[in-house]
This record gives C-alpha cells, sequence and structure tokens, in this order.
C-alpha cells in the first residue's frame, strides 16, 4: 500500500489540527474525508462560525461531516461507506469504540505531550503553568481509557523562559504536523515499534495531569512566589489568561486579566498584592520573594494593551492593590 491508496479521515476541529491536515494534502495522502465539529453561532451577534478544520477542508473540496452525536446512526453509515483504512485525530473528542475501532489500521492521535505525562485537556498550559523547561508531542493508538495508547513516536520541544502557551502551542503545532506524517508512513510500511506506557512511568516520578482550565484556575494567587505567578501567566497567555481583581480603599473592583510579566527577584517587606508604579510605563506588584512586573494587561471592558498604554488611562493606580 502507499499514500494515495491508504484511505485517511481526518477528525480534528481548531487551528492546532489545521496544520497537521494541511500538511496531508499538500503531499498527497488520500484524505477521504474530514470529521469536525458542528458550526455554532458566537459573539454578540450569534453569528454562525466554522471551525479552522472546516474552513481549509472546504478550501480543498474535500468531504465534511460534521456530527452531533457519534453515535448517530446516520453519521456512523457515511463514515463507514467512507471505508477508510486509518483515522486521524488532532484535537478532537473523546470517541466511542464503535468510531475510533472501524478502520482496518486503526486511529491514532497526535497529543500535545510526551505522554504519559500530561493526559487531558490542557497539555500545552499546565506544562508552562509547571515551569517545565521540555514539552513534547505523541502520536498514539486509540484505547478506552483517555490518552493511555501505545505510543507510536514522540519528539522533544525545549521551553524557554520567554515563551508563553501560545509560543508553545505553536511549535508543537509544526512539530506535531510533521510527526503526524512520519506517522503515516510508518504504518504503510508497517515500520514502527509500539511502547506501552506503563513500561515508561518511573515508579518514583508522579505523573503530571493536564485537566480542563476553568476560570477559578486562572485566578492569580498573590501569596505564592515569584515563579509559580510568573509561571501561572506564562501558562495561561494569550488564552484564557490569568487574571487577578484590582481594589481600592473605596471598595471600587477592576477585574483585569494579565498577559505578559517579568521577574524581579529581590527582598523587601512590602504586603503582596502592593503596586508599585510611576503612573507613566512600568506597573509592578509586590510578592513574597521580589516584584511582578506587568507588561501587557487587559481592563475588564476594555482593549488588551501596554502597561505605558494602561496607565494614561488609569491615573490612579497608586489608590488600587492587586487582590
Amino acid at each position: 500500500m502507499d499514500k494515495q491508496s491508504l484511505r485517511i479521515i481526518y477528525l480534528g476541529t481548531p487551528d492546532f489540527a489545521v496544520e497537521p491536515l494541511k500538511l496531508l494534502v499538500e503531499n498527497n495522502y488520500n484524505v477521504v474525508g474530514v470529521v469536525t465539529n458542528p458550526d455554532k453561532p458566537a459573539g454578540r451577534g450569534q453569528k454562525i462560525l466554522e471551525s479552522p478544520v472546516k474552513k481549509y477542508a472546504k478550501s480543498q473540496g474535500l468531504n465534511i461531516l460534521q456530527p452531533e452525536k457519534f453515535r448517530d446512526e446516520d453519521f456512523l453509515s457515511k463514515l463507514k461507506s467512507l471505508n477508510a483504512d486509518l483515522q486521524i485525530i488532532v484535537a478532537f473528542k473523546m470517541l466511542p469504540e464503535i468510531v475510533w475501532s472501524m478502520p482496518k489500521y486503526g486511529t491514532f492521535n497526535l497529543h500535545a505531550s510526551l505522554l504519559p505525562h500530561y493526559r487531558g485537556a490542557a497539555p500545552i498550559n499546565w506544562a508552562v503553568i509547571n515551569g517545565d523547561t521540555k514539552t513534547g508531542i505523541t502520536t498514539f493508538f486509540l484505547k478506552h481509557e483517555i490518552d493511555t495508547g501505545n505510543i507510536i513516536f514522540q519528539e522533544k520541544i525545549e521551553i524557554s523562559e520567554t515563551d508563553n502557551a501560545g509560543s508553545v502551542h505553536d511549535k508543537l503545532m509544526y512539530s506535531g504536523a510533521s510527526l503526524v506524517l512520519k506517522t503515516v508512513d510508518a504504518i504503510i510500511n508497517n515500520n514502527y515499534k509500539l511502547t506501552q506506557q506503563d513500561t515508561i512511568i518511573d515508579k518514583s516520578e508522579q505523573l503530571k495531569n493536564a485537566p480542563k482550565i476553568f476560570k477559578d484556575d486562572c485566578k492569580i494567587d498573590w501569596s505564592k512566589d515569584l515563579d509559580s505567578i510568573h509561571n501561572l501567566v506564562r501558562g495561561l497567555s494569550p488564552y484564557p489568561a490569568a487574571w487577578s481583581t484590582l481594589e481600592n480603599n473605596q471598595g471600587s473592583l477592576v477585574n483585569t486579566k494579565i498577559f505578559e510579566t517579568q521577574k524581579e527577584l529581590v527582598e523587601h517587606n512590602h504586603s503582596v498584592g502592593t503596586i508599585f508604579s510611576d503612573k507613566k510605563t512600568y506597573l509592578k506588584v509586590a510578592v513574597n520573594n521580589g516584584f511582578l512586573i506587568i507588561n501587557e494587561l487587559q481592563q475588564a471592558g476594555k482593549k488588551r494593551m501596554k502597561t505605558s498604554d494602561f496607565l494614561r488611562g488609569f491615573q490612579k493606580i497608586d489608590e488600587y492593590r492587586f487582590c
């Protein structure tokens, strides 16, 4: 079998999933169908939006399926009629076995971590939040338990001190796209070795998990150390973004998202959350072992902006503290 005769169904939704699909199409792999989320209304005008994967698939004239339910008989019938040899999942929903077991070569998933670490919905965010200096990408065959299937390939990338979740996302997106092609070629040539995840777990090592991130996970706890707060900001930037509340002596509250920070490691006696600013160029916040310098932020109802622009419209910043 070659890449023109191997019939592939591709399942994905967000931007992260577009690049692997694009690489498959541009390299003339036989993508016979694309499964993505249904269109949905969004924004104030409730305009119907298509997923990034659907937009790309439409531009290439690919066959698109958008099931509301994966066990729907009509969807299963259409999926079966495509007679796929292999299914590829990138950033998509959990599938029932009746779907992922359908192709004769099975279904593999691209996951944005070095499994078995960071199983779950938000592996990129949690790797940065935890201050990791490396992460990676994994392809593995699906099985019942989420993100636990046998590993096909893995590739590592470095996380630099200046990286945030957005830049790590992009690194993994491009390396992941190449790894998808490598995995497909290995399956075509039957040239790969599977690795069970439990065989690479160090029994003395605690597995790191990557659960879905909720609003409370994004709230800054100013009593934590400087590294932890800085990494939280990095790990949630640009989305969903770390946040805190500005409060003054009159009880006025302003919710604020924080996107970019720097660390100033220094001893001081100020209470955590205390703000220091020249009202023109800089804004920094006292924490237990230094100051967190805020470079980009967004006041509720306003646009994201540099600190200097924010201060021009918030001249009473010295009356506030972060809480």
